[in-house]
């Protein structure tokens, strides 16, 4: 069962149109991606070892979404996709890559939010109906999603989207990305640290870091963002990402 401390679910529990993630290296980073049935799931990738996009050795150590291990024989049912990118198709077995089974939750209250500390695993928006969310994923599947960008549009953003039809239109540091905005909400409380000389003791200095993290993360959240529109996704794949703002200007968010 889905609960606070986990959104760890068994297979047999999936349906058609969930947003499920699996932890890659040691729970530094979780890969995203739409189950759409018939075990197969549909995924946003850069490729092997090219998520953080440095150019240098680090981008090979990091992080990696690509569902297949050129080390090992190719999945007799997905193919070589060792060195494939942009939106992809790949067996469940090949998405979890080895890991767990997790399920994102939508539409949870500021509580449940917060008590998952850790971004990446649930947001405040609800979700569309599933026949909304696989078709947005088998659009995409043909059509493409842009270009990868770890902070911007990841495989986090692409399920988010599928999930809610909702974009971010102005140029932001981060997309829809929970994890993005979680790691980016640590930074901010860390760089705050001047502020410690408004409290005194270390359980002083300890609740104003959290404080600054729960809040960056809530106002970052897809749910309460005031920076988002909900586009088809017709409209969405024949424009870039620095041109949605253009595509968006006739279906606003409704509070």
């Amino acid at each position: 069962m889905v609960g606070v401390l986990s959104n760890k679910i068994q297979k047999d529990e999936l349906k058609p149109g969930d947003h499920i993630y699996s932890w890659r290296h040691s729970y530094i980073y979780a890969h995203h991606g739409i189950y759409v049935g018939n075990g197969t799931v549909i995924h946003f990738t850069r490729g092997p070892g090219q998520e953080i996009g440095t150019g240098t050795v680090l981008d090979r150590f990091i992080f990696s979404s690509s569902p297949s291990d050129p080390s090992k024989p190719p999945c007799q049912i997905c193919g070589d996709q060792s060195k494939s990118d942009g939106v992809i198709s790949s067996c469940l077995e090949c998405f979890l890559y080895g890991g767990e089974l997790y399920l994102f939750q939508y539409g949870v209250s500021p509580a449940m939010f917060l008590a998952k500390a850790r971004g990446g695993t649930c947001t405040l928006a609800p979700s569309d109906p599933p026949e909304d969310v696989l078709h947005r994923a088998k659009y995409l599947l043909q059509n493409g999603f842009g270009a990868y960008n770890i902070f911007k549009n990841n495989c986090e953003d692409l399920a988010i989207y599928c999930k809610t039809g909702l974009i971010v239109f102005t140029r932001v540091s981060v997309g829809r990305s929970g994890q993005a905005a979680s790691y980016l909400a640590a930074v901010s409380a860390i760089v705050s640290s001047p502020l410690r000389f408004l409290t005194t003791g270390f359980a002083g200095l300890t609740a104003l870091g959290c404080g600054i993290y729960c809040i960056s993360r809530i106002v970052s959240d897809i749910g309460v963002r005031r920076d988002v529109m909900k586009i088809p996704v017709e409209r969405l794949v024949p424009h870039s990402r620095s041109d949605r703002s253009e595509a968006a200007t006739e279906t606003p968010k409704e509070d």
